[in-house]
């Protein structure tokens, strides 16, 4: 452990706690739960640490740990090649896309072919970023109506978009798409999971001996049945992995 980190005796992660059942504000308003919480401070303690959790938006979260503000983030970060290029990934979770829609699907959405729909999404997510501009091309060389995106800056809103018909259907990581279907109760999944990838722990680029340190601990909690018991806790088994990584290389 780096010797600054190991005298404060704490672990600081960012978050954005808007994205559940990752990491979410539970009902009294401040402390923020969800299975990334819980697994990062199980982390924590096999380095003799106990987790702490600061709320920011999403796309500050990299740079709050390139600039020291966070030792580490945790928050659903899909690892992919831009990411690899500015931070220390460690995999500990798999996720796919998915989408949503109103129940009953009343603008018959597609997700293999969304142009003309208006469609939410969270801001920085690969969603945003990836999976959008590629369905966009799509569109413009078929030469069909652009998709109209509504962009978020927190995946709550762009469930109440879609919950509230502003929206025509959103598309987000699986286990947010399967808990914001059993929370609100007025939506439903459109197709399929598709383009499964690993979430990474965030670590600066320039500590590589942190990021081993921190790959120990997961693979620890995995070992020991914690990690499973986390995930059963929260219904997320589904995305268990046995190994975790250091910069695994993404699937092409």
């Amino acid at each position: 452990m780096p010797a600054d980190i190991k005298a404060t005796g704490k672990l600081m992660f960012g978050t954005d706690a808007s994205y559940a059942p990752s990491e979410f504000i539970a009902e009294d308003g401040s402390t923020i739960v969800g299975f990334d919480i819980d697994l990062g401070n199980a982390i924590a303690a096999k380095l003799g640490l106990a987790g702490e959790w600061e709320n920011s938006n999403f796309d500050a979260l990299i740079v709050g740990v390139q600039n020291g503000k966070y030792n580490s983030s945790m928050s659903s970060f899909t690892i992919n090649e831009d990411r690899l290029k500015q931070v220390n990934m460690v995999s500990y979770f798999s996720a796919g896309t998915a989408w949503a829609t109103a129940v009953g699907n009343p603008q018959g959405v597609d997700p293999n072919n969304a142009c003309g729909k208006t469609v939410a999404v969270q801001k920085a997510t690969v969603q945003a970023t990836d999976e959008i501009p590629a369905k966009q091309e799509a569109c413009k060389k078929a030469g069909s109506p652009a998709i109209e995106v509504q962009t978020y800056n927190l995946q709550s809103d762009a469930t109440t978009a879609v919950a509230s018909g502003k929206a025509d259907a959103m598309l987000a990581d699986s286990p947010v798409i399967a808990y914001a279907i059993k929370q609100t109760g007025t939506l439903e999944q459109a197709g399929d999971i598709s383009d499964s990838a690993p979430y990474g722990i965030v670590v600066p680029k320039d500590q590589e001996v942190f990021a081993k340190t921190i790959q120990a601990a997961t693979q620890a909690i995995i070992a020991d049945g914690v990690y499973t018991q986390i995930l059963d806790t929260w219904g997320v088994q589904s995305g268990a992995i046995t190994t975790a990584e250091l910069n695994p290389t993404p699937a092409s």
